[in-house]
């Protein structure tokens, strides 16, 4: 199978449609509802807030790119065998990383990558990826962080594309499909 392009990647993101791989064939997907999260809605329990004020984890962004996508590569999923994260994949991201457009998050615990999130960034929208912990809370409080970092430079969605409880945990919703996509079409800017 040929790689796709990671501008084929970005123009898909901008319409409201991600990849998900299928023993080596790319499937494109928009799911109605769609699972969003705004960052202004950021739910933090109190246990979360207790770890983020005692700075249980380092966070960095960026710092670990390939060592974050690979590690969300190998995470048992729950009901789920295998992963979609496929050599493809992270090429393209990778490449994406390259750009500018590819972003993560990561947290550390004495010096030791415990957790982390990948996704893509376009305009005021960041497209959540995939996200690994290796102890607990890792993965929950690398996504606090960067979600307020995110709002701190102005992100005004974040695309959780599909329903979790953990997600949902911290504020995330549905909406209309429609209205994601016009969302998409005034945050993210006309090119690429």
């Amino acid at each position: 199978m040929v790689a796709l392009s990671p501008i084929v990647y970005l123009l898909a993101y901008k319409s409201g449609i991600f990849p998900w791989y299928d023993e080596g064939v790319p499937l494109w997907w928009c799911p109605d509802p769609r699972f969003v999260l705004y960052p202004a809605e950021l739910e933090v329990s109190k246990s979360m807030k207790q770890l983020l004020k005692k700075n249980a984890f380092e966070f960095t962004i960026n710092k670990a790119f390939t060592d974050v996508i690979l590690n969300c590569r190998v995470a048992e999923r729950k009901g789920q065998d295998g992963t979609w994260i496929t050599e493809d994949i992270v090429i393209a991201y990778t490449k994406l990383h390259d750009m500018g457009y590819a972003h993560s998050a990561e947290v550390w615990q004495d010096g030791e990558l415990v957790g982390g999130l990948y996704g893509i960034r376009m305009g005021k929208v960041f497209f959540g990826e995939s996200m690994f912990s290796m102890v607990s809370n890792a993965s929950k409080y690398a996504f606090i962080k960067w979600v307020e970092l995110l709002q701190q430079e102005d992100t005004t969605l974040i695309d959780c594309q599909v329903y979790t409880e953990h997600l949902e945990s911290l504020g995330a919703r549905m909406i209309p499909r429609t209205d994601f996509i016009m969302q998409l079409q005034r945050l993210i800017p006309a090119g690429l």
